[in-house]
C-alpha cells in the first residue's frame, strides 16, 4: 500500500514551510527490521546525521503502535515499510552549515507528526482490511474441509449425487465470505472518509 499526505503551508520563524510525508508498506522489505526512513529538504536527500535530525525525532515520537506496527521505546517502528519525509521552505532550519540534519523546531516536528499520523491511519485501515480478508479465507478453508463429508452424508440420506450438493455448499461459502468482506470494505471506506476529515476539523478547532 502507498499513502501520501501534503500538509498546508505553515509559518516557522517567519518563513513558510510545507511538509510532505509518504509511505510504502509491504513488498520485499523485511518484517522484523526497522523501517527505512528517507529524509529530504527541498528535494535534496539528507544522507547523514539521521539521529541528530528533527525529522527522525518526529517520526520516533509518533506512536506507530496505534497503526499496527511494533515500535521499541525511543526507536523507529519495525516492519516492511519505507517512510519518506520532505520539507520544503525558502529557509530550511538546518542544524549546521553542512545541511545534513533539520533542527528540532517544535512547529516543524508537529507538522511532520500530523502528516505521519494521517498516513499511519491509512496504513492501519489497509492492514485491518488485509487481516480481515485472511480471516475470512481461513474460515472458508476450514468449512471446505468438511464439505465433502457433509455432501456424501446428505447424498446417502436423500439418495442424490453428492456432487451437486457440494457445489451448492461451495456457493454458500463463497457468498457468505464475500458478504463479510463487502461489509468490512464499507466500514473501512467510512473510516477512510473520517480519517480525511479529522485533521482538518482538529486544525479548525485549534484555530478557533
Amino acid at each position: 500500500v502507498i499513502a501520501t499526505v501534503t500538509r498546508a503551508p505553515k509559518v516557522s520563524r517567519d518563513n513558510p514551510v510545507q511538509v510532505e510525508v509518504g509511505l510504502a508498506f509491504g513488498g520485499s522489505w523485511p518484517q522484523d527490521k526497522t523501517i527505512e526512513l528517507f529524509r529530504f529538504a527541498n528535494r535534496v536527500p539528507l544522507l547523514f546525521q539521521r539521529g541528530a535530525c528533527g525529522i527522525t525525532d518526529a517520526v520516533v515520537k509518533t506512536d506507530w503502535r496505534n497503526y499496527l506496527l511494533s515500535q521499541p521505546r525511543g526507536s523507529l517502528p519495525v516492519g516492511p515499510m519505507a517512510l519518506l519525509v520532505h520539507i520544503a521552505s525558502v529557509w530550511v532550519p538546518f542544524t549546521s552549515e553542512s545541511k545534513e540534519a533539520v533542527a528540532h523546531y517544535p512547529e516543524i516536528i508537529r507538522e511532520i507528526q500530523l502528516a505521519a499520523q494521517e498516513c499511519g491511519r491509512k496504513l492501519a485501515a489497509y492492514v485491518r482490511k488485509r487481516q480481515h480478508a485472511e480471516y475470512q479465507a481461513q474460515r472458508r478453508s476450514i468449512f471446505e474441509l468438511y464439505i465433502q463429508e457433509v455432501a456424501l452424508a446428505i447424498g446417502k440420506i436423500t439418495g442424490k449425487s453428492p456432487d451437486p450438493i457440494k457445489r451448492e455448499f461451495m456457493k454458500v461459502a463463497t457468498k457468505v465470505t464475500q458478504a463479510e468482506l463487502a461489509r468490512e470494505d464499507a466500514k473501512l471506506e467510512e473510516m477512510s472518509e473520517k480519517i480525511t476529515r479529522r485533521p482538518r476539523r482538529a486544525e479548525a478547532e485549534e484555530a478557533d
